[in-house]
């Protein structure tokens, strides 16, 4: 595992810097002249909202864009990435926010899978041997014969920091590591962190919207605003308020209250619901619950609880083994999406890259997935391009949606601008029941703000809202009613009033109702 330039390099030394660091897309300056740099054995965080530049910057460092203007230093020396291979040599590596891995092949597999020194043979035993020991150092635990799709977000990120670590990495770059992981993989993530900045091995680049973490982690953070550095300091001397005013440029909310609204006739009602997951079991048992005009039922658990399989069953995008989900009245259990989408249901997916929008689709065409069968804007199958330019417009605008035009391509939008446009898409419609299924994850603190007062406006609009979330303090703060989920199942339902954290905390690990009361 040769790592060049970076091998001697000791502990406090600058190992990466970057001077008058700017790149320009069509209509859009994602980075201006950025000054960075970072020393060995730190953890700095950059942060910024979603389209502040991070991940521009970020892929730049790495190899995967090559910036217009401004020069890259590693170790003091001048250096010219044209691809990541260029980085990878030099000793970077970069953990995505969505995984490069090979769903059907071992984790071994995946960790030695395009290692510039693997040959034709390979020795698997040895590569085994030494993963183990890079396991040992840092305080992993993996199975190197699980194959990727077996694997919690946690697991496969782990994959992700081996494969680095197995390539040499000295400098290693982290883009929103702990956004899928449930708070166990969190801490886990957070100690092996903590272990590697101990090492010479490890100098770490956080990119993060989690101020807590960034508080408790960090030594020193680099903010950015529309490309440009606007804060660096030292982690000690910050709040979460200061780097959220420094972020977003004005005070935050952090903390939204419910507001009171008359709860109107039931909207959904779901009996003894049932469903399975995508590899045959049974992912979700014998559910029920309902909500009423103007409620936010919030359901809280760690991530592959059935929350997932809840929500697709709910927009009709998974089919239900059992049970019955009624709509004011109407039995839509084995209704379409299409069906439910015209009697008002609107679906909040937690993928927005894989299920909420099309990349290369521009934002009108992407709008208009949920309007191609209104008569209101498609004639014969032929949509009207000029009404549906018009409707995103209005979207764009009243939602905040930060683009060049509504020609953009969705690819080409940030993660919480593309949110935004999902959300105003669907609101857009004002459905009965809104599903929002993660709506906040990956978020900036001003887009989660801006995300929660939304769905605070639908309640008060009267629709019934189907709240699913990882962040317990966002549903017990926005919940009418709170449903921690285990293994598929409610361990209880809480009134909203009276949801405590820890008792709930204990429910989504498992303990029933009647257990944290007695």
């Amino acid at each position: 595992m040769q790592t060049g330039i970076l091998a001697g390099i000791k502990h406090g030394e600058t190992v990466l810097e970057t001077r008058g660091i700017t790149k320009r897309f069509p209509g859009v300056l994602a980075n201006d002249h950025i000054d960075f740099e970072m020393k060995a054995g730190e953890v700095h965080a950059i942060l910024g909202e979603n389209g502040a530049g991070k991940s521009t910057f970020m892929n730049i460092l790495f190899g995967l864009l090559q910036p217009d203007e401004g020069e890259i230093y590693v170790a003091g020396k001048k250096v010219k990435f044209h691809s990541p291979l260029d980085a990878i040599e030099l000793g970077i590596g970069m953990v995505h926010q969505h995984r490069k891995l090979v769903s059907a092949h071992t984790v071994l597999e995946n960790i030695i899978l395009g290692h510039p020194n693997a040959g034709r043979i390979l020795n698997l035993k040895k590569t085994g041997e030494e993963i183990d020991a890079l396991c040992q150092r840092y305080g992993f635990k993996i199975d190197l014969k699980a194959k990727v799709w077996q694997l919690s977000e946690g697991e496969k990120q782990v994959v992700e920091i081996l494969k680095a670590l197995y390539r040499g990495a000295k400098i290693l770059i982290l883009d929103e590591p702990t956004s899928a992981l449930a708070p166990p993989e969190v801490d886990k993530l957070l100690a092996s962190i903590e272990a590697m900045t101990g090492d010479e091995l490890a100098m770490i680049p956080f990119i993060t919207h989690k101020l807590p973490i960034v508080l408790s982690t960090s030594d020193r953070v680099t903010i950015l605003r529309r490309g440009r550095v606007t804060a660096r300091l030292e982690t000690k001397n910050a709040t979460e308020r200061s780097l959220a005013k420094d972020m977003v440029g004005r005070e935050v909310v952090f903390r939204l209250e419910s507001v009171e609204v008359e709860k109107g006739p039931l909207v959904l009602e779901v009996e003894n619901l049932s469903t399975r997951n995508d590899k045959g079991a049974l992912a979700l048992n014998g559910v029920s619950f309902s909500i009423r005009e103007g409620e936010i039922f919030g359901i809280a658990g760690i991530s592959g609880n059935g929350q997932q399989e809840l929500a697709e069953v709910l927009a009709g995008l998974r089919k239900a083994e059992g049970g019955k989900v009624m709509l004011e009245g109407k039995d839509i259990t084995h209704a379409s999406s299409l069906e439910r989408w015209q009697t008002g249901v609107g679906y909040i997916p937690a993928e927005r890259v894989d299920v909420g929008s099309i990349g290369d689709f521009t934002l009108v065409e992407n709008v208009a997935m949920n309007y191609y069968f209104d008569h209101e804007f498609s004639r014969y199958g032929v949509v009207d391009y000029k009404k549906m330019g018009a409707l995103t417009e209005e979207i764009i605008e009243e939602f905040s949606v930060a683009t060049p035009s509504a020609d953009t391509v969705g690819k080409n939008l940030s993660g919480g601008n593309l949110q935004k446009l999902i959300l105003g898409r669907v609101f857009s419609r004002r459905p009965r029941l809104l599903i929002a299924n993660l709506p906040t994850q990956g978020l900036d603190v001003g887009a989660i703000e801006f995300v929660q007062n939304k769905l605070i406006e639908a309640k008060k609009e009267r629709a019934a809202v189907l709240l699913i979330s990882e962040d317990l303090d966002e549903v017990l703060s926005l919940s009418d009613w709170v449903a921690p989920i285990y293994e598929g199942e409610f361990m209880g339902v809480i009134p909203g009033k009276e949801a405590e954290k820890d008792s709930v905390g204990a429910m989504m690990a498992g303990s029933r109702l009647e257990e944290v009361v007695a």
